[in-house]
This record gives structure tokens, C-alpha cells and sequence, in this order.
């Protein structure tokens, strides 16, 4: 399915088009955004979309007069191929002015080299591989690297002296990258990684994989799946075969335990310890003010994570490069704003583009799962701040 939905200043305020009142003068930008609102990131595609559509709602009053917004939606269906041509489409025959979004590695890796032919500014709200913004000039993140997350995390690890660890990763960039980092980490710090193992990415059955973990006898597991319902199915297979039980320890990525999908998982994942970026039971006023904005707008049922904070700051980086520059720049111009762009008051804590990468600068914050008040929640136990990608800090451009 492919989803094509065109929404301007009214669509996001009033429901209603008012462009035909607007006057002729009025400069527009056109915002283009690819998503997975297909496939097997669909879910957190989902909360991804809601959290940029939310910032856009509740901040277009901060534009500059006379500015409207086009914001074209699409599908890529959580695939390269269809990625990158949704993405020709929205460079060559919508004539966007900023691309903004995409969930899977594989398809933002297909879309950079075409910003760098059209000099198209691609502002990354997900897509944790590493090494996107080195094959163009014209990205920039506001999300996180599997590094960032699964590096700490495997050095945590081994200070608990959980000295025999084993690796399970989604086989696609994002699981490489993490299996990558964690063993780093882990190793460094005096561990030994006694296996490791990949899963297909689409309706993978995880038991035969954990059974074969289990026999391995490892003190820690670490695990990367791409969130949504996968991480429920992985939780709810932990504890079918009994992993804990039988002396193995879980740790992961923010990926394995997203708020979203905590209330679906029981009490399985209660002590389980992830690295991420954010998380809904932070004690921060600007997560507050957030949080209250987001159940105004979804309902109580609706929960965010990190996917949604990855698309609200994303946004937000986009609506600060329009009100620099009044909505009428280049790619030039709009990098050259978002290499040096910073929020102190994200609802995840401060962050900052990093302009000799491109990359996000942010806190990780190592979570435990605990039940208060009758529900799971992410509590942060500890915070790693400014965090850099330490791939790009180990592994310079080469001259």
C-alpha cells in the first residue's frame, strides 16, 4: 500500500485548506517524508509519523508570516528499492525542499546518494546505521546510532562480571551495527563472546535461535530486534524457554523494551537492562510538557517511545532551519543550520548535531525495567552524557 497524503497548514490546524485565501506572495515550503506505514517497521513507523505530525501541530504558529508548509507522506513500504524511488519522485516531480523521516537503514542508505545528486537536505528521524551520513554530505541525524546505544551497553555488562556473553541480532544494518558495537564493549571490558547468531528480519520465530543460546550457557545475552510487536514476541519467548530462569542475563538496546509496547509484555521484562535514549518515565519538564501534548492528541491508550521522539525533534530541526531562514533557502543553507543545530529542551534531554559528522550528540541513559504502580516502565539508572557515535570516533573518514 502506498500512502499519499499531501497536508498543509490548515490540514494540520483547522482540517480544512486555506491556501486559496492565502496571499500570492506567500513563500511555501515543501517538507517530504518517507515512511514505513508498511511492512515489518510499520508499527514503530506509526509513532514515528505521530510524533513529527505532532510537533507540526502544536508549533505552527511559531513560523514565520507568511510561510505555509506542503508535507507530502509516503510509503517505502520498509523497502530500499521502493524507498529510493518514493524518494526520486518527491526530489524530481514534487520539487521538496527538505526530506524528513525514514525507519529501516537499508532504505535511508539507498535515499542519501540521491540527496547528494539534488542537493536535498535528508534529515534522518530514525535509520540508526551508522554509516548513512557519510555517503552524502546532505544528511543529518536526530535520532541515534547503534553504536551509541549497544557500545555503553556492552561495557556495562561486563562490570556486573557477566563474563560469558552471546550475541542475537535482526540480520539487516541496524543488527550488524549492534552486534558490532556490543562485542566491542564487552570484550574491552574483559567478557568473551562465546557465539552469535542473526534472525531474519520479517515474522522471524525466535525459539529455535534462543534454544541454541540456551545450551550455549552464556551469563548475558544481548539481543537487537527493530521494536514493535518483534520485541513483545522475543520477551514472551524469553520466558517460554526460560532463559532468565536458567541463569542468563538479558541486556539490549532501547529496541528490545519501547514503551509502547511494555504494556503487552507482562511482568517478563522486569529487571532487564537496555541503553536508549529516552524514556516516558523521565522526570524532565520538557518530557511532561510532551507527554501531556501527545495524550491531548492520541488518547491515553496511545503511549510514545523513542521513535516518537526521534520524529518530534526531527521536525523540530526542520521548522528551525525554516524560521532561520524565513522558508526560502538551499541545501547549502539549510545544512549549514542543521550541522550546528542543538535543543536543550528535548523531551529526551539536551542534544546537538555534531558538525563534523552529522550526527546526533545526546545522553544515554542505561534503563531498567520496574513495575510501579501496577505498570512496567523504563526507569533510568544511570546517564552517560553527550554521547558521541563512537563508530565515527574509532573509524575516521580517510584522507
Amino acid at each position: 500500500m502506498t500512502w499519499k497524503r499531501t497536508s498543509q497548514i490548515a490540514a494540520l490546524t483547522a482540517g480544512m485548506s486555506l491556501l486559496a485565501a492565502l496571499p500570492a506572495s506567500a513563500q511555501q515550503v515543501k517538507i517530504g517524508i518517507v515512511n514505513s506505514f508498511s511492512g515489518f517497521l510499520a508499527a514503530p513507523g506509526d509513532l514515528m509519523q505521530k510524533g513529527m505530525d505532532l510537533y507540526a501541530k502544536t508549533h505552527m504558529q511559531d513560523l514565520p508570516a507568511g510561510v505555509t508548509l506542503e508535507i507530502l507522506k509516503r510509503d517505502d513500504a520498509t523497502n530500499p528499492e521502493t524507498g529510493k524511488r518514493i524518494a526520486q519522485e518527491l526530489i524530481t516531480r514534487d520539487k521538496v525542499n527538505i526530506l524528513l523521516g525514514v525507519m529501516g537503514s537499508p532504505v535511508a542508505a539507498a535515499i542519501a546518494p540521491l540527496t547528494a545528486e539534488a542537493k536535498i537536505p535528508m534529515v534522518l528521524t530514525n535509520a540508526g546505521g551508522v554509516g548513512i551520513p557519510r555517503i552524502s554530505p546532505y544528511v543529518a541525524r536526530t535520532s541515534f546510532t547503534l553504536w551509541q546505544t549497544s557500545l555503553p551497553m556492552g561495557r556495562w555488562a561486563a562490570k556486573q562480571g557477566w563474563k560469558k556473553g552471546y550475541t542475537m541480532v535482526s540480520d539487516f544494518i541496524p543488527g550488524h551495527d549492534a552486534e558490532a558495537a556490543f562485542t566491542k564493549g564487552f570484550t574491552e571490558g574483559g567478557g568473551e563472546i562465546l557465539g552469535s547468531v542473526r534472525v531474519p528480519t520479517n515474522s522471524p520465530d525466535f525459539a529455535p535461535f534462543l534454544q541454541k543460546v540456551k545450551d550455549a550457557k552464556p551469563t548475558t545475552l544481548f539481543i537487537f530486534v527493530p521494536g514493535g510487536p518483534q520485541a513483545t514476541a522475543m520477551m514472551k519467548t524469553i520466558k517460554d524457554l526460560g532463559l532468565r530462569e536458567s541463569g542468563i542475563n538479558i541486556v539490549s538496546t532501547h529496541d528490545l523494551l519501547p514503551d509502547e509496547e511494555l504494556p503487552n509484555m507482562g511482568e517478563a521484562p522486569v529487571g532487564v537492562v537496555t541503553a536508549g535514549s529516552y524514556s516516558v518515565a523521565a522526570d524532565r519538564p520538557a518530557n511532561k510538557t510532551f507527554l501531556a501534548a501527545w495524550t491531548k492528541e492520541y488518547g491515553e491508550k496511545s503511549i510514545p517511545d523513542f521513535f516518537a521522539v526521534g520524529g518530534w525533534d526531527g521536525m523540530a530541526a526542520v521548522f528551525d532551519v525554516i524560521k532561520q531562514t524565513k522558508g526560502k533557502f538551499t541545501g547549502d543553507e539549510a545544512m549549514a543550520i542543521l550541522k550546528t543545530w542543538k535543543n536543550a529542551d528535548s523531551p529526551r534531554g539536551p542534544i546537538s548535531i555534531d558538525p563534523a559528522t552529522r550526527d546526533i550528540i545526546q545522553n544515554i541513559y542505561i534503563r531498567r525495567a520496574e513495575m510501579k504502580d501496577g505498570k512496567l516502565q523504563n526507569t533510568e539508572i544511570e546517564t552517560i552524557p553527550d554521547v558521541k557515535d563512537p563508530w565515527k570516533e574509532l573509524n575516521p573518514p580517510k584522507q
